[in-house]
């Protein structure tokens, strides 16, 4: 981010713009009541806090191979793994909507290419806008990919499991962005993740951040219902605002501890009514 950044609410937008994407993901999951394996490997309860240090290393490790790749100048091997997870992803949750949508429509699935066909179609798009264009559209799908795998995740992770993934994440993040990788990746320059980070308006910021936006905005609709999630998206707006103004000051800052915390607030509240 160059050092005339000034914050304005037009700087919400592709946040926005994502969260709407993610509710109306989730909303699509909730109504279809989709079957999800669960993605957590401990029982939720007891196993919750393991769920949530899980989740840390995962990424830990992710960000922390990404920049030994960088600092070794790996460009080809960073962008044949960023390019595989993306790839992977996408044609997931591209079966996954497709899915719930036909069921939607009451449309019979048991002509398997009726999924896969336009599965393998959008996934080539993005991949193309992704790794072949440097304009708008590779933006916009990185927000609408944060959306979606936001939505999928908040609806496949258990409430108490989620929220603390989040917090854990949250506080990662402050460490990660000052002193670990995250930060030591940021000063090499975001743009050479192509995927994995959007620019707009002087403003850069990773897949992560609006993956995870999502994840909690999903997490309060599939289970504190509509109120709460409109409320839980201002949330992390004004939360998102806040962090902005401090890129202001500092020229980097984390992107997960104000908007994650001010998000899930309307989520605590809703478990004590």
């Amino acid at each position: 981010m160059n050092g005339s950044f000034k914050t304005g609410v037009i700087h919400l937008a592709p946040i926005l713009t994502s969260l709407v994407f993610g509710v109306l993901c989730a909303h699509l999951l909730q109504t279809t009541q989709t079957e999800i394996y669960n993605i957590t490997p401990f029982q939720e309860g007891p196993g919750s806090f393991a769920n949530a240090a899980y989740f840390v290393i995962l990424v830990s490790i992710g960000a922390t191979v990404l920049y030994l790749l960088l600092k070794r100048k790996s460009i080809r091997l960073v962008v044949l793994i960023t390019g595989f997870a993306l790839t992977t992803a996408v044609f997931m949750l591209s079966v996954i909507y497709l899915s719930a949508l036909l069921q939607t429509l009451n449309i019979s699935q048991a002509d398997t290419p009726i999924v896969l066909v336009p599965s393998f179609v959008i996934t080539a798009s993005v991949d193309f806008a992704v790794f072949r264009t440097r304009n708008r559209i590779c933006d916009f799908a990185v927000l609408l990919l944060g959306g979606a795998l936001g939505a999928f995740l908040g609806y496949s992770i258990p409430v108490l499991s989620a929220a603390l993934i989040l917090g854990f994440l949250a506080i990662y993040d402050i460490f990660a962005v000052c002193h670990g990788p995250v930060g030591k990746i940021a000063h090499t320059g975001l743009e050479q993740l192509r995927g994995l980070s959007f620019s707009f308006k002087d403003l850069q910021m990773g897949l992560g951040d609006i993956t995870f936006y999502s994840m909690l905005i999903g997490k309060v609709l599939v289970d504190a219902g509509p109120i709460f999630c409109a409320a839980s998206i201002i949330g992390v707006l004004v939360g998102a605002f806040l962090a902005f103004k401090m890129l202001e000051k500092k020229g980097m800052f984390p992107g997960l501890p104000f908007p994650i915390a001010f998000g899930l607030i309307p989520l605590i509240i809703s478990f004590f009514l």
